[in-house]
């Protein structure tokens, strides 16, 4: 497990399982996300929408279990710290040193990045949050995003509402860059190889899945080390004198899960979360069925 990927085995599971809580992760999680942008100023050569779009697609480090849906229908205007978190963005260029060609030296400020969000508390945020400092846990979780450049002059100045959604209603709500499963790869070796054809064998697999070891004779031999990084590509096949030496297969009730987070919140909570939404979707099928049954026969 890393800070933003976590790979983990599921065994003895239906694929069908699998795949719910796949699609479960992309759009069903809620996460915080910008949604409205109050646009004060932007002389910059980015149109308006387009700006606003951008600052959507900024993943934002925010636990969304401290914060409700909206209202469907809410004024803008009617906003509190229990559903929204506000951001300002003010920045401007100007010269820093007019005789140098280098951009990072002529200008100030020519580049505008995600880093230039400031949280903007409301209510008790500042409290529960944190200051308004950098050390603030309501911010963009990469602070390098490019959102904008600049020239002398140009400026931009608005700002940013995250509410609460999820990945059914627009991508930028999902809280994975990507969530995907595969079956265990099985390797059996039918027949020993041993000299130039191991070390074919093992060119012939992703680095790590085939080892070599020197037996008592000094003979160099073929071993399966781990099957698990194997990329299935099948170039063993194209070698006539191996093809008949591996037996190629998958583990039909071993699946391997990896989920890759967009920074918001950890990837094993949000597995954990994929969880609860299945098992609030099958406690309401489960009571559905249970009206129905005890509704009267006609």
């Amino acid at each position: 497990m890393e800070d933003l990927s976590i790979e983990f085995d599921m065994i003895g599971m239906d694929v069908a399982l699998a795949n719910a809580f796949r699609r479960i992760l992309l759009a069903e999680v809620p996460t915080m996300a910008i949604e409205k942008v109050f646009i004060h100023k932007n002389t910059s050569v980015i149109q308006d929408e387009v700006l606003a779009h951008r600052l959507g697609l900024v993943p934002i480090c925010a636990n969304p279990h401290m914060f409700s849906f909206r209202e469907e229908g809410a004024d803008d205007k009617t906003i509190s710290d229990q559903d929204t978190i506000r951001f300002k963005l003010q920045v401007k260029c100007t010269y820093n040193v007019k005789d140098s060609i280098d951009p990072d030296e002529r200008y100030r400020c020519h580049n505008v990045y995600s880093g230039h969000l400031k949280l903007d508390p409301i209510g008790r945020q500042e409290f529960t949050f944190g200051s308004i400092t950098d050390d603030g846990e309501l911010k963009p979780v990469h602070d390098n995003i490019l959102i904008a450049k600049l020239r002398p002059g140009q400026e931009i100045d608005l700002e940013a509402l995250c509410f609460k959604g999820i990945g059914k209603d627009h991508t930028k709500f999902s809280p994975v860059a990507t969530a995907s499963y595969r079956l265990l790869p099985e390797i059996e070796l039918l027949e020993e190889v041993t000299g130039e054809s191991a070390e074919r064998l093992r060119a012939s697999f992703a680095e790590g899945v085939i080892g070599l070891k020197t037996d008592e004779d000094g003979k160099t031999k073929a071993y399966v080390e781990d099957a698990r990084r194997d990329t299935c590509s099948r170039n063993v096949l194209r070698h006539n004198d191996l093809k008949d030496k591996v037996k190629l297969s998958r583990v039909r009730d071993h699946l391997l899960f990896f989920i890759e987070s967009t920074g918001g919140m950890p990837p094993g909570i949000l597995m954990g979360d994929a969880i609860d939404v299945l098992i609030a979707k099958c406690d309401h099928f489960i009571g559905e069925l249970d009206k129905t049954s005890e509704a009267p026969i006609k």
